[in-house]
């Protein structure tokens, strides 16, 4: 009894799941086949970057051309499966028809939407309703700012409609073309292989870096020099302005004592690999103002492996874990995506004995990213996939649960980190 249940289940979730890919596959079609991009681009005029529509005859076209035809290919193919399962398994017939409702359920708003129905674009129209973004871009279900980012960021991405997974399968997740990327660490063997990757994705790379040289990549023998500000730790202030202008933060650097355990060491390893990546994550949050700023922007932080198992550098490990658990708690209530880096021992200068080439791992960062990964593992380690997770979710849960945004937060949070800090202190 039970498994005939669970095999009318998977009739009816896998006619559902085949409608949102054929939709999907229709959208990316429209795009690349001329004949359908002739109607699908009435759906791109109707909207201006507020969501507000240009005209109401304009949107009624953009339904009639766009939103009508897709959600017929969605009913030919959940027809197709229903007549499959009255042949074929005759049996799971009443759960094959799941997905013809289903598909109704878009296409009859679609009618309606195209006929001007009053209302019915505020009921069903979901994705395009004009407003301010109350969370950032969703991770598997589409929401306004995840579609926005396909209207006004990239057309040539974000092409899912309900569910993400199709993005997340061909890398068009996230869109990394035309975005200001800002890396630091730039200098270092992975920030070198960041800025590499991410110019090869189209991104306007930018080199934030510690050292007095600018940051040159070697390109196809050719010496390409990258925009490069130098800046250090303490005086994180000084990028307030350049990060207004950037779209995704890599926060990359940090410093490996290695065996020493003396209060120097201590107060150096959590200055740079903790508290300078907090102020800096901070600084670039608080940019975070508009729409706009919502869907677009990023940070991503590099806490290491060492969150979850050891480096043989305990100070290395203590800072690292401390920065990843401040990142989770970050996580619940920030105002555009946060993606972990969670890295195993690739070979650098921080670490001459790791095994991985830094090359394949920024590689990996970008393609993991692109497919809209919230938290990038890349390590030999197979441990880590098992472990991490587990380990992400139970901090998580405990800080959502013990943990609460208060009033004062959102309050300081339009005062800079350094003089959030500076008030604390006086406080104390």
């Amino acid at each position: 009894m039970v498994n005939i249940w669970v095999e009318h289940i998977a009739w009816g979730l896998g006619t559902v799941l085949g409608a949102e890919v054929v939709r999907d596959l229709y959208h990316v079609l429209s795009h690349l086949w001329p004949p359908l991009y002739r109607w699908h681009v009435w759906h791109h005029r109707v909207f201006r970057p507020d969501y507000t529509v240009v005209s109401d005859q304009i949107y009624r076209q953009g339904n009639w051309y766009h939103d009508v035809p897709e959600a017929i290919a969605m009913l030919i193919f959940s027809l197709i499966f229903a007549i499959i399962a009255h042949y074929f398994a005759p049996e799971h017939q009443r759960f094959a028809i799941t997905g013809c409702v289903y598909t109704l359920s878009f296409l009859l708003p679609a009618i309606a939407r195209g006929l001007g129905i009053p209302k019915v674009d505020e009921l069903t129209d979901l994705t395009h309703l004009p407003g301010e973004f109350s969370h950032p871009p969703s991770h598997w279900l589409v929401n306004r700012p995840y579609h926005w980012r396909h209207h006004f960021d990239n057309q040539n991405a974000y092409f899912c409609g309900t569910l993400t997974f199709v993005d997340k399968l061909m890398g068009t997740a996230l869109s990394l073309k035309g975005k200001t990327v800002a890396v630091t660490g730039a200098s270092g063997t992975l920030g070198r292989s960041l800025l590499l990757q991410l110019h090869q994705a189209e991104a306007k790379i930018i080199a934030l870096t510690s050292g007095d040289e600018p940051v040159i990549l070697n390109i196809d023998d050719k010496e390409f020099p990258v925009k490069t500000i130098t800046w250090k730790v303490g005086e994180e202030n000084q990028l307030a302005e350049l990060f207004k202008k950037v779209d995704i933060l890599i926060l990359n650097h940090g410093i490996n004592v290695h065996g020493e355990r003396t209060p120097e060491a201590i107060s150096q390893s959590y200055e740079v690999n903790t508290f300078s990546s907090w102020r800096l994550l901070e600084l670039f949050l608080s940019t975070v103002k508009t729409n706009t700023d919502i869907a677009r922007k990023e940070v991503w932080v590099n806490t290491s492996e060492a969150e979850v198992s050891p480096a043989l550098s305990p100070l290395y490990e203590l800072s690292k874990r401390t920065l990843g658990d401040l990142i989770t708690l970050r996580r619940l209530d920030a105002p555009c995506v946060i993606r972990k880096l969670i890295l195993g021992p690739f070979k650098s200068n921080l670490n001459p004995i790791g095994v991985m080439s830094p090359d394949w791992v920024a590689q990996q960062i970008v393609k993991q990213a692109r497919a809209d990964i919230r938290t990038i593992i890349v390590t030999i380690n197979p441990i880590t996939f098992i472990a991490f997770p587990i380990k992400e979710f139970f901090v998580s849960m405990y800080f959502k649960l013990f943990s609460r945004p208060s009033v004062e937060t959102v309050i300081e949070s339009e005062v800079s980190p350094s003089q959030s800090f500076s008030d604390s202190q006086s406080k104390v």
